[in-house]
């Protein structure tokens, strides 16, 4: 009786004792490394699992639909019909299969019916290995290798097919005339071809010399050898193979070719360089840096250098460089080191190309190092910092080197001592900082008084280390103490009241001294050396509370209009420090009619100097939001009756009164207002400040005519409320016929999430390249959405006292259009309004080729005019395989 993988015995097909099988061609024998060895040729009636003697070392499952045949003299087992194998973790299903235990050997193939139709082709799986095969196969139980005609298999994200494959014990394949691909379908639409392949499990394909296929039809392109990662944690060091193509200016180039070093779990790194056949040339190095539960970072660095030749009309000559690092450390412990570092020159982004053209007009690097912590068991806590802001347009370097600050939280020394609210809220704390500024924009000597040391006006200097001695000479430093004492307590049942008293020094090691100069007829100043401090102080009451109001409708979709009004008052009180006892001013002769004018001697100090003039200020605000209840229509299961929208997200009213001052008593009055449409689709802001004093015309020192504020409100003037010194107003909306579409913020998410979930490590690299997909719309297109648009509009007015207005207004512009279910055209761009011109622009056609998008992106004015064809294959993997031709605005 034929044995059955459920236990069962099959009453259907009689056993048969052959000589050799009168139905089947004995299946030709290959050298696997087989070892005889004795077979056990007794049938065992009275179970399935057949273990024979020999290497075998786990039990063997089979099963057969139609039949299962036992040859006792040759000792094999044919399978038909539906059969299956299983040995570990390898399975086997095909309609035709031969055990043989002599030579440890399994072999199987389709069956061909009367007209030569084959069915039951083989499908073999070992571990996560899958292989369809189109022929045959033979597969070694002892060593574990196979031999297999004609299959397809999958590796990561791509396809292997092979004529002839060979598979090792260690899961590696080798593949005779095969090919490697990442379209799915029966008949690829791209692929290349080579007579060699070798698939190394867990590390990466390595082909012989091979050529670029799509659907089917040759290509020149080509190399003579090529390496496909086959990781998604890129854990194997190899060779980067670089870009190559031509510029106008630096000519034909090598990009990007290099090494990745896998130096451990820990450190990634990888070093690559440039090369111009016209002289030009760069390196970059770049690393990632990770420990599990501690810190991750990277850390980057690009140095570009070009001259043209001497024959050359326009030459360019730069050495150019930018670095960044990143660390971010994991909440651990009571102390903390983070860095996020972004400098370089500032020629860096106007001769470098970048693909992000957004990247080049960048205006500001921003940098900083901050590393803090938390002394366990008492109030204090220490940080230190290093700062770092350039101006790319003006070539301004800023430093903050070092910056410290020593803390203490906030104590409440009578909380448990009394029940008196005002006492038993009363808190205190300390601020302790310390900053040391550098900056290359540095004051000259004027040769009128070069003798007393006068300085009169600023220089820009270049930032290198030829002038640094020259840049920590004029640092601006400085200490700050800072003691606040607050109480918070309630008044009259609705309302809170807030105290508070604070305290603040300074110290310096330098001062200002001012003295009219009779030569020149102007007051100059000379810096005096020395210790010196300025303490100050300050006090303030603040009430406020919550009003809110309730409007009902009984018909109509709008069920209740809340409305939230949170209106404060105060008042502070800060001293005069002019007077000559503090020594924090000097009163000074202006001219030779003897007119004098009050100095501050810590005037550009990094912590500036003492306030001046005495402060009684009552400071008033108001704050509205405004809000409805509608009948949610679209709820049908009654779980969410009602939503909010939001009529009046907030509207903000603030000014203050100082009874003190002489004139101009009364503050700007500051309005500002934010709002949103159409389930949120579009959000404004509008924002203006209110000048209450009425202007009039006169006549300055010259005798020609100005207009002035006067102290007399505008109202009683004939001038209306007042004159609206500054506005501003920002419109934004995203339109799409899609409830579900993503913001930036969401695709990065989601991208990240992706990532991650297929097992990838995210990395400096990874982030780099989701960062790009996210800046630019022509890496992520939802082709399921025919259409999208962005439209934002931005107005700013402002007025001076002297009457000049300037107006600014900008629209910006961006989306995309489906022209069919594979066609994409989108653009980004924008028009200054004021100008009259149109902004950086950029038009993008996208075709969705299955297995491949390509890109056309063109950018057709401004400073960085460039354009790029791009056919990218979808896979994650083989981001770099990719057909192009671009021409940048070097090609101008």
């Amino acid at each position: 009786m034929p044995f059955m993988a459920n236990g069962q015995r099959s009453g259907r097909v009689q056993e048969r004792r052959l000589t050799s099988p009168d139905t089947l061609q004995v299946p030709p024998v290959a050298n696997l490394d087989t070892i005889p060895i004795t077979a056990d040729t007794l049938a065992v009636q009275d179970s399935t699992k057949i273990v024979p003697s020999g290497p075998i070392t786990t039990e063997i499952d089979y099963y057969a639909e139609d039949s299962i045949i036992t040859d006792f003299e040759t000792n094999k087992v044919y399978l038909y019909n539906q059969a299956w194998f299983e040995y570990g973790q390898m399975r086997l299903d095909a309609d035709r299969i031969v055990i043989d235990w002599e030579n440890n050997e399994i072999y199987a193939s389709g069956v061909t019916d009367s007209t030569g139709t084959i069915s039951g082709n083989p499908f073999f799986k070992d571990g996560e290995a899958v292989y369809e095969i189109r022929k045959e196969m033979r597969y070694n139980f002892k060593t574990q290798k196979a031999i297999i005609k004609d299959v397809v298999t999958e590796q990561q994200d791509g396809i292997l097919r092979g004529e002839t494959i060979k598979k090792t014990k260690d899961g590696s394949i080798y593949l005779d005339h095969g090919y490697y691909t990442t379209c799915k379908l029966t008949e690829p639409h791209w692929h290349i071809s080579s007579n060699k392949l070798k698939s190394i499990e867990g590390k990466q394909v390595v082909s012989g010399p091979f050529n670029l296929y799509f659907n089917g039809i040759p290509t020149p392109l080509g190399l003579p050898f090529g390496i496909i990662p086959n990781t998604p944690e890129e854990k194997a060091s190899g060779i980067i193979f670089p870009s190559y193509g031509q510029e106008k200016v630096r000519g034909i180039y090598l990009r990007d070719f290099g090494y990745y070093f896998a130096l451990n779990d820990y450190i990634h790194a990888r070093v690559t360089g440039d090369i111009y056949s016209k002289g030009g040339w760069g390196a970059k190095a770049q690393s990632v840096y990770k420990k599990r539960y501690r810190f991750n970072g990277a850390f980057n660095l690009d140095f570009q250098k070009f001259k043209s030749p001497e024959t050359e009309l326009n030459p360019v000559d730069y050495n150019t460089f930018r670095v960044t690092w990143s660390h971010t450390p994991e909440t651990r412990g009571t102390g903390r080191f983070s860095a996020s570092v972004n400098v370089g020159s500032t020629s860096y982004f106007n001769t470098v190309v970048n693909q992000n053209f957004q990247n080049n007009i960048t205006s500001d690097l921003q940098s900083s190092v901050n590393y803090s912590k938390t002394f366990s068991g008492t109030p204090f806590s220490m940080s230190f910092a290093a700062q770092h802001s350039q101006s790319i347009s003006t070539g301004e370097v800023r430093l903050r080197l070092p910056s410290m600050n020593v803390s203490m939280n906030r104590q409440k020394p009578f909380e448990k001592l009394t029940r008196f609210e005002p006492l038993k809220t009363l808190n205190i704390a300390w601020n302790f900082d310390f900053q040391n500024s550098i900056n290359n924009k540095i004051q000259n000597t004027s040769p009128i008084d070069e003798e007393l040391g006068g300085t009169t006006s600023s220089e820009l200097i270049p930032f290198t280390p030829s002038n640094f001695a020259l840049l920590l000479k004029n640092a601006n430093n400085g200490f700050k103490h800072n003691i606040p004492i607050s109480s918070n307590f309630t008044l009259f049942k609705y309302f809170t009241g807030t105290g508070s008293f604070n305290i603040s020094e300074l110290w310096y090691f330098q001062k200002l001294k001012h003295f009219y100069n009779p030569v020149s007829e102007r007051v100059d100043q000379v810096v005096e050396n020395g210790f010196n401090r300025i303490s100050t102080y300050t006090s303030s009451f603040n009430m406020n509370t919550n009003i809110y109001g309730f409007f009902n409708f009984k018909k109509g979709k709008i069920e209740t209009i809340r409305q939230h009004i949170q209106p404060s008052f105060g008042f502070s009180y800060t001293p005069d420090f002019t007077g000559e006892s503090y020594g924090y001013y000097q009163n000074v002769q202006i001219n030779e009619e003897g007119d004098t004018r009050l100095y501050s001697r810590h005037s550009g100090f990094i912590y500036g100097g003492a306030p001046s003039g005495e402060s009684r200020s009552l400071t008033m605000s108001l704050r509205t939001v405004l809000e409805a209840k509608v009948k949610n229509a679209k709820d049908s299961t009654g779980d969410n009756p009602t939503k909010k929208v939001p009529i009046l997200e907030n509207l903000d009213m603030s000014s203050s009164y100082n009874m003190a001052a002489d004139s101009f008593q009364l503050a700007p009055i500051r309005i500002s207002a934010r709002t949103s449409f159409f389930q949120r689709k579009l959000s404004m802001a509008l924002s203006t400040t209110l000048d209450p004093y009425a202007t009039a015309p006169s006549l300055n020192s010259s005798g020609t005519e100005v207009t002035r504020r006067i102290n007399q409100f505008a109202w009683k003037n004939g001038q209306g409320i007042g004159t609206i010194r500054n506005a501003s107003l920002n419109l934004n909306a995203s339109i799409n016929p899609s409830s579900s579409a993503q913001n930036p913020n969401e695709v990065r998410d989601e991208l990240t999430n992706q990532f991650l979930q297929q097992g990838g490590v995210l990395d400096d690299f990874v982030e780099s390249q989701i960062n790009q997909i996210v800046n630019d719309p022509s890496q992520y297109i939802d082709w399921n959405i025919p259409w999208n648009l962005t439209f934002g509009y931005n107005l700013a007015y402002s007025k001076a006292t002297s009457g000049t207005t300037n107006i600014t207004q900008a629209i910006q512009l961006s989306g995309d259009l489906s022209l069919s279910e594979k066609w994409k055209i989108n653009f980004n761009t924008g028009i200054d309004l004021q100008a009259r011109n149109i902004t950086q622009s950029m038009i993008g056609i996208a075709r969705d080729l299955h297995c491949w998008q390509m890109n056309v992106n063109w950018v057709p004015f401004g400073r960085f005019t460039s354009y790029n064809i791009d056919i990218r294959v979808k896979s994650s993997i083989l981001q770099d395989l990719k057909v192009s031709r671009r021409r940048s605005f070097f090609d101008r």
